[in-house]
């Protein structure tokens, strides 16, 4: 019989054990923008706190996906991304190893089992399946902690023998309650190890989450590498920065005459890594080691600490902690702007803009009337966009056919005065409209906004 799960447990985050003092980093201050002021805070309206749902296996799950905000989740400092096209290329194994590094180097880190439908950290953890883990009083998982990370997992709330039978939908519903319906307490990392491909999963979470990065893994042989490819594509065009390739599986050195063989080809990690100019995080070799200390609970940076995969798995999470740490955050950040009112409006930083800027980060968003969407970029444009002809624009699939382009929407059937209601940032890469006509699915991402925008300066867009 399946049983809620306990709640009112005491629970302390683990403090970390790096310096608690940091060098200050400097913030941007908006500039005025473009259009009205901004009206005054008293007169902006509240967004009331919603109560978390309780956790439940006897029903499905009541938490609603998080509106698409591109939220980091509060309290956590950076959320990575361990990803690849294909399966069976170790991704699990890579994102376990890099937590536990990590946590070894005195992070503080939380990882999440992505994979709905087959997960496989609870076992890699050697975390027990025969019990549920406890809740707060507000109904959120308490993620147990196994060797200095915290786990949130299906696999923790069904047992081995138990298949969670999902649509896509629930699939995401389940996702986003793994992800934000878990009490993580303070976090300098939080690990996604996503499930193979480019499909709901990876896109929920792009879309959901403003992702630090993403780190790839593959193994040496051409078909996984045509795979990871792909998928590096993928996070590159919603905007998510690549931290780097591993190659996984790489040189077999035999135990007993030490002979190196190269089951699955050599060095096609490290070629496509200079091929596609992104940083190669290091080759790990294949060990049964690694094998026989994942399914006993005790994966190799704890098992064998001295051996040639711990040092590349401590190497790899020394870089990516480096390169995150030098990573400058999001000018903008994560943003709900309710036109009307102006409430929320997301900001306008001239000293973030650049000669060698991206034409395609915004780094400043304006009402300058109520017709017209300012935008400035970070290599100094600036865009005045007429809403109306943001309408139009719409490429969601209610106004354009998926799979021949042609146009659905009809330019007539929408009135002079159309207008936002509300404009929300979409992940690292793209801004979501609410508009006043009632359309709310279109997705605009920025560098689509930048055509348009220059569609509008050359008066190519249809004036009806």
């Amino acid at each position: 019989m399946t049983r809620r799960l306990p709640l009112h447990r005491r629970w302390t985050a683990r403090k970390s054990s790096k310096a608690a003092t940091q060098e200050a980093t400097p913030t941007l201050t908006p500039s005025e923008p473009p259009g009205p002021a901004q009206p005054d805070a008293a007169s902006a309206p509240s967004n009331p706190d919603v109560a978390p749902q309780s956790i439940s296996l006897t029903e499905k799950p009541t938490v609603s996906a998080p509106e698409p905000s591109g939220n980091k989740l509060p309290g956590i400092r950076d959320i990575v991304a361990v990803a690849s096209g294909k399966g069976g290329v170790g991704k699990s194994t890579v994102a376990v190893n890099l937590a536990i590094a990590l946590s070894q180097s005195g992070s503080r880190v939380g990882l999440v089992d992505a994979d709905v439908l087959g997960p496989s950290i609870p076992g890699m953890l050697g975390l027990p399946l025969d019990e549920l883990p406890f809740a707060t009083a507000d109904g959120r998982m308490v993620p147990p902690e196994r060797h200095g990370v915290k786990a949130a997992s299906m696999g923790l709330l069904r047992n081995d023998d138990n298949p969670a039978i999902l649509r896509g939908p629930m699939v995401s519903k389940y996702l986003q309650m793994l992800v934000a319906q878990v009490d993580w307490g303070e976090l300098d990392y939080l690990i996604l190890d996503l499930p193979p491909g480019t499909g709901d999963t990876q896109l929920t979470l792009a879309q959901s989450l403003r992702l630090s990065g993403v780190v790839i893994v593959t193994t040496p042989q051409d078909v996984s590498l045509k795979i990871a490819r792909r998928g590096l594509r993928m996070f590159e065009t919603v905007n998510v920065p690549i931290l780097g390739i591993v190659e996984n599986m790489s040189t077999f050195t035999c135990p007993h005459c030490g002979t190196d063989t190269d089951v699955f080809g050599q060095g096609g990690g490290e070629h496509m890594s200079a091929e596609l100019d992104v940083t190669f995080l290091g080759a790990i070799p294949l060990d049964a080691d690694i094998v026989t200390g994942g399914d006993g609970g005790q994966p190799i940076v704890i098992e064998r600490p001295q051996s040639v995969a711990a040092t590349t798995y401590r190497h790899l999470a020394d870089t990516v902690d480096t390169h995150l740490q030098g990573l400058s955050a999001a000018v903008l950040g994560s943003f709900s702007w309710t036109w009307d009112t102006n409430h929320g409006a997301p900001g306008w930083f001239d000293a973030a803009a650049q000669p060698d800027g991206s034409s395609t980060t915004p780094i400043g968003f304006a009402q300058r009337d109520r017709t017209t969407l300012s935008v400035l970029w970070e290599d100094g444009r600036h865009d005045d966009i007429d809403v109306r002809d943001l309408r139009l624009a719409c490429r969601c699939a209610a106004c354009v056919e998926e799979m021949s382009g042609r146009p659905l929407l009809d330019p007539a059937s929408i009135v002079a005065d159309v207008a936002p209601r509300s404009i929300t940032g979409i992940g690292n890469y793209a801004i979501n409209v609410t508009w006043s006509d009632g359309h709310s699915t279109g997705i605009y991402a920025y560098d689509y906004l930048r055509s348009v925008a220059e569609r509008d300066d050359a008066k190519v867009v249809q004036d009806v």
